[in-house]
């Protein structure tokens, strides 16, 4: 049962990435985001992380995507005009990703009797020791990510204002 969700949520997954990047239209890529984040759910669920899973969908396929598709309809972003792209990124791109291609079978054939061995830690993991490290340890780089946001939310009204 496993495999048959991880191989269903793992190809809308790539699915929903492809279609992401082939989209012309910024909030049709946004919605294409979103069943990305959503499918990573669902596997972090399959991994026995809840927590994150739950994060996952609250933060990101929520909160953050309803910004992303905020500050697109502010901009009032419409069709992206048609390019043919650069020269150089042809030259250099498709050799790239068939060198990451051959490089990745190569380690996965290779070292397919050792892929099997990883182990998860001995100990358990609680709510609130997790959330100890989160509000405590790490509410520094919290706080200055929500600033950033702002920021960039405040950046993206200024660009949309129309000057009369």
């Amino acid at each position: 049962m496993h495999l048959v969700l991880f191989l269903i949520f793992g190809g809308l997954c790539v699915a929903g990435a492809l279609n992401l990047l082939l989209q012309r239209h910024p909030i049709n890529s946004a919605l294409s985001l979103i069943v990305v984040m959503t499918s990573l759910a669902v596997l972090y669920l399959l991994l026995g992380a809840e927590f994150l899973a739950a994060a996952q969908v609250i933060v990101y396929s929520g909160a953050i995507m309803v910004l992303f598709t905020f500050v697109i309809m502010l901009l009032n972003a419409g069709k992206e005009e048609r390019t043919h792209g650069s020269k150089a990124a042809y030259i250099v791109g498709f050799p790239g990703a068939a060198a990451l291609l051959g490089i990745l079978t190569y380690i996965f054939l290779k070292q397919s009797d050792h892929l099997g061995s990883a182990k998860l830690g001995g100990y358990l993991v609680t709510t609130s020791d997790l959330s100890r490290v989160l509000f405590r340890d790490l509410l520094l780089p919290f706080e200055v990510t929500s600033v950033l946001i702002l920021v960039a939310i405040l950046g993206a009204v200024a660009l949309a204002r129309r000057e009369h």
